[in-house]
């Protein structure tokens, strides 16, 4: 295959704060089976993969650990070495954010920018969530709290530096108008310029004097280089890019042909790091694609609700490339995807076991028994032989097209149909009846090249997906016609190979046994991270019992307006009625919660929360995921709890 030149795709780097979960590893598999595609395809592929490892999150996380951020990154950072390394990511440098070379790098990026003038000095108020490194106005946030992950912010104020977003704003647009694949998809563009562009953009704090772990400012060393200049200058770094002297890497791949980005962090991606390219000089990526998350059902992920699913324990039970099949079949293209134990079993048995391995195995299997395993030259076509090389075609044209535009799934949709259409053609033309005619051995020895043909071609499309079952299958055949020009006609594979009767690729799993095993590994997963809470003072009888906490049963209830979080609840205590305000609208539903009866804490102070007043309060469990303490229906009213 001729070279068709250069191509330089990325993954954003993942932070060095805990092992990644599925949903976290998706997206160095999309990529992965990207840049192989594009291997074979006939680019020069570079791809670049690696950890962000500075913050405050990580400098708060080695304090508590009682070793030093070095320490914990270098071991975090391992972690998830080894797991893209398990996924079989094909990525030609990890980058660290520690690494020597970024490190003076930016350095000299952050010097730079300043000495122009697109980088200056002022003082930063605002509200600072710490998990997603990010200030934000008090118009901003929602109910109080993160409007990107709904943590706690805190009030910071400090001396900050800033990069001058506002100058680079209508050039920004103007790029985004001129190249309309710059961002894809095209639902994610809307969002980039109607919620940030549009509304005007504010010039960005990128700098922190409230922790040390970080790239110092050389010449202002009580400030740190932030999240914006440093992580995000990992693209051109990786390449050895240098404000003084560019990279022999980074002269021959940038621009980026894609940056592969989760859609939660597209705005960093989308607009600040194309800013920051713009107040460099140097080129803008190509296209920046943001693709969706993988849920649990249809919740985010999260090691406290104990839905998280890792890598390693997909591999344990279907292989590493039944893990990367399953993620990549099962996203879709803009829209988030969900994994559940049973749905991983499910694909693994139907498309794996059943369809892959059940037709690989049975045709190697005809073959050596009828044949004595050797490849025989087609001589009599049949009925059905036409319709399955016009589903072999479909899919060819069908595949190329879906992978160029990263709809991974879909080309594996269509290659599985193709591959469900063999074993169709095996029923159609029974090869075991036909070899029991010795009239007909020219028919079977057809039928059979047919069917190894498209196992072969099947093998050669998968390639992307399953780098390892692909190979297994070419072994078994035997042959050297593995690349995407052998696919182009129907009846590359040579005749006179001998193919081999192995192993089942894929063996059936028994479903409830292994979504059994999968939730305990889940919920051992869980309890690790669970900590024993720090202890409150201790209080005695006397300072518990002036806490009246009365039974009450709930009568009316309905959302306090303009707020997402709160509900206005109605409370019949026996002796009286009286109104609360609870911050539980995100988990219970008013109607829900009407006739439900409750503890209320009777003797609080009231309060007024957003312009509403509130005489107690409702008991309720839980941080992330709140829980309502209900008591039995024939709980008496005004009760005194004791």
């Amino acid at each position: 295959m001729n070279s068709k030149g250069k191509f330089y795709l990325s993954t954003a780097i993942a932070y060095a704060s805990k092992k990644p979960h599925i949903g976290n590893t998706y997206e160095v598999i999309f990529a992965d089976c990207i840049a192989r595609y594009k291997r074979m395809c006939g680019y020069d592929v570079h791809f670049l993969t690696g950890t962000d490892e500075h913050g405050q999150k990580i400098e708060d996380l080695a304090k508590e650990a009682g070793i030093s951020p070095k320490e914990y990154v270098d071991n975090v950072s391992g972690i998830i070495k080894n797991i893209w390394d398990n996924v079989g990511a094909s990525y030609d440098r990890f980058i660290r954010t520690t690494d020597e070379d970024h490190e003076r790098a930016v350095t000299h990026i952050f010097n730079k920018l300043y000495e122009q003038g697109d980088i200056y000095k002022s003082e930063y108020e605002g509200w600072y969530c710490v998990p997603c490194e990010s200030f934000f106005t008090e118009t901003q946030l929602k109910d109080g709290k993160c409007p990107d992950c709904g943590a706690e912010v805190k009030k910071t104020k400090e001396e900050a530096y800033f990069l001058a977003m506002s100058r680079y704003q209508d050039k920004l647009m103007k790029h985004i108008e001129e190249n309309p694949d710059f961002i894809v998809p095209e639902s994610r563009k809307k969002e980039m310029v109607n919620n940030f562009l549009k509304p005007g953009l504010q010039d960005l704090c990128v700098s922190r004097t409230s922790f040390k772990w970080g790239i110092p400012v050389e010449f202002d060393e009580k400030h740190v280089i932030y999240v914006w200049i440093d992580a995000l200058s990992n693209y051109i770094t990786g390449l050895g890019y240098d404000v003084n002297e560019q990279g022999e890497l980074y002269k021959k791949y940038w621009p980026c042909d894609v940056h592969i980005i989760g859609k939660d962090i597209l705005r960093f991606h989308t607009i600040y790091w194309p800013i920051v390219l713009m107040a460099l000089g140097e080129p803008l990526p190509k296209q920046i694609f943001g693709h969706p998350w993988l849920l649990f059902g249809q919740d985010k992920m999260s090691k406290s609700k104990g839905n998280v699913i890792y890598a390693d324990d997909l591999i344990k039970h279907f292989g590493a490339d039944g893990c990367r099949y399953y993620v990549l079949a099962e996203m879709p293209y803009a829209n988030d995807g969900s994994i559940t134990y049973e749905s991983v079993i499910t694909r693994y048995n139907s498309d794996l076991a059943n369809n892959l391995g059940n037709l690989t195995k049975r045709t190697a299997a005809m073959t050596n028994k009828y044949q004595g395993g050797t490849v025989i030259a087609p001589t009599c076509e049949g009925e059905p032989d036409e319709s399955l090389k016009a589903e072999v075609k479909k899919t060819l044209d069908e595949y190329f097209k879906l992978m160029d535009e990263f709809r991974v799934a879909d080309a594996a949709e269509a290659v599985f149909t193709m591959l469900r259409r063999a074993n169709k053609y095996i029923d159609e033309t029974m090869p075991w009846s036909l070899a029991k005619d010795e009239a007909q051995k020219d028919r079977l020895s057809t039928v059979l090249y047919n069917l190894l043909e498209c196992i072969r071609i099947g093998a050669v499309l998968l390639s992307p997906f399953m780098p390892e079952t692909s190979e297994k299958i070419f072994a078994q055949l035997g042959t050297a016609k593995r690349d995407f020009d052998s696919v182009a006609e129907f009846g590359a594979l040579e005749a006179g190979l001998t193919v081999t009767d192995a192993d089942a690729l894929f063996v059936r799993v028994d479903e409830a046994k292994v979504a059994e095993e999968l939730k305990a590994e889940a919920e051992k997963a869980l309890a690790a991270t669970v900590k024993k809470p720090d202890p409150m003072p201790e209080i005695g009888i006397e300072q518990f019992m002036e806490n009246e906490l009365r039974t009450a049963q709930i009568i009316a209830c309905e959302p306090v307006p303009k707020s997402d979080k709160l509900l206005k609840i109605q409370l019949d205590l026996g002796y009286e009625k009286r109104q609360v305000v609870s911050g539980i609208a995100k988990f219970y539903k008013p109607d829900e919660l009407v006739g439900k009866k409750v503890i209320v804490v009777a003797n609080l102070k009231p309060v007024k929360l957003r312009g509403v007043d509130s005489y107690g309060m409702i008991l309720a469990s839980g941080e992330e995921q709140v829980r309502v303490i209900f008591l039995d229906p024939e709980t008496p009213l005004g009760e005194r709890i004791r």
